[in-house]
């Protein structure tokens, strides 16, 4: 790292920056350094990195662990697809993979259309997001975006199931449940994309929940019969990502901030959702409150002790607050890569938590 690309940094203090033993949640913290070659570092609560795996392709655009102990990433292929949109080689994945603690493969599944997020199915399969051209005419209904983008067409967000043979056995459609004149394209992202998810989960009651950050919108899909059956839009969010379902029934949410219909500062925030009323019941930010933003990625995560493990994506930092709102522990990634542009950065899409039982692997 040469002195102008220190000078080019956010700030040059990186490792642990903040630990209350007592307060905070134990435990480690898995992540990979979105612009690097593959990396993916397990954390102790002292900032140690206690395990480290190398994987063969670079994070498109994360991993966690699963029960069984093993690594299941997403990986970024440079293949014919890679020039497909004007964003497309920040975000697209290709593969997805299965490895065990020293890093041998255990199951992978290609597909040149996956993007940002994939989950490991319990019958031992996948679910992910990829994407579709959406039909001329319907594109030219669909609201908002900036207008002299969007030439060479647009791409609207197709979610797919696999099974552990990679038999597609379920998919949806956004294009054929948004409605172009109510899902509007925040006003100055490119009419290259729709919808542009960035977060897929499967739920228990066949369910699936989602987030499509050009919409401003989450939701919770009925597999059985494909509709939206619940929905949170740009009355609480503004380009969020990384939505999770609480023990308690709520969702919590990483809200970005970005071009706010409420706010004319650009700020970041977490809130958790009551989906029975579409209330905030409880969120996180800073003071002042441009302090904490992200405009893009990040992420958010309730802890079994009551914290929040918050990764404000863009810097590189991941921190735990109280429901008070304490920041107790904190770790800003020192691994700096160069990104597609060219700029010397530390950027984390999310990271996840986990308790020490859940590695046995570990002493």
């Amino acid at each position: 790292m040469t002195i102008d690309d220190q000078t080019r940094r956010r700030s040059t203090k990186t490792g642990l920056t903040a630990l209350d033993r007592e307060r905070a949640c134990p435990g480690y913290t898995l992540y990979a350094p979105m612009n690097g070659p593959g990396d993916v570092y397990l954390l102790s609560l002292d900032g140690e990195e206690v395990h480290h795996w190398a994987m063969p392709d670079p994070p498109g655009l994360y991993g966690y662990l699963l029960p069984n102990g093993n690594l299941f990433y997403g990986g970024k292929l440079r293949d014919e697809m890679w020039d497909r949109f004007q964003s497309w080689k920040r975000f697209k994945g290709g593969v997805m993979m299965e490895v065990d603690w020293n890093g041998n493969k255990v199951w992978e599944h290609r597909d040149i259309d996956h993007h940002h997020d994939a989950r490991r199915t319990e019958s031992g399969g996948a679910i992910y997001l990829t994407v579709e051209r959406v039909p001329e005419g319907l594109a030219a209904q669909v609201k908002g975006g900036n207008p002299v983008t969007g030439e060479n067409g647009m791409w609207a967000d197709v979610i797919v199931e696999v099974d552990a043979s990679g038999k597609r056995i379920w998919e949806w459609h956004a294009m054929e449940h948004l409605d172009p004149k109510r899902d509007i394209i925040t006003f100055n992202d490119s009419r290259d994309e729709w919808s542009h998810g960035n977060t897929v989960v499967p739920l228990s009651g066949d369910r699936v929940m989602f987030s499509f950050r050009n919409l401003s919108t989450i939701g919770i899909i009925d597999k059985g019969t494909g509709e939206i059956v619940w929905r949170l839009g740009g009355e609480a969010l503004a380009q969020q990502h990384d939505p999770s379902l609480l023990s308690n029934g709520n969702i919590l949410v990483y809200d970005n901030g970005s071009h706010s219909d409420h706010h004319p500062l650009p700020f970041s925030r977490v809130i958790e959702v009551d989906p029975k009323s579409n209330r905030t019941v409880w969120e996180y930010f800073d003071n002042p409150a441009y302090n904490f933003f992200s405009p893009y990625i990040s992420g958010a995560r309730r802890l079994p002790n009551g914290n929040t493990l918050i990764t404000e994506g863009m810097f590189g930092r991941m921190f735990q607050v109280t429901p008070e709102g304490d920041i107790v522990w904190e770790y800003i990634n020192p691994h700096y890569h160069e990104d597609t542009e060219n700029a010397v950065v530390n950027r984390v899409f999310r990271a996840t938590h986990y308790l020490p039982e859940e590695i046995p692997q570990l002493p």
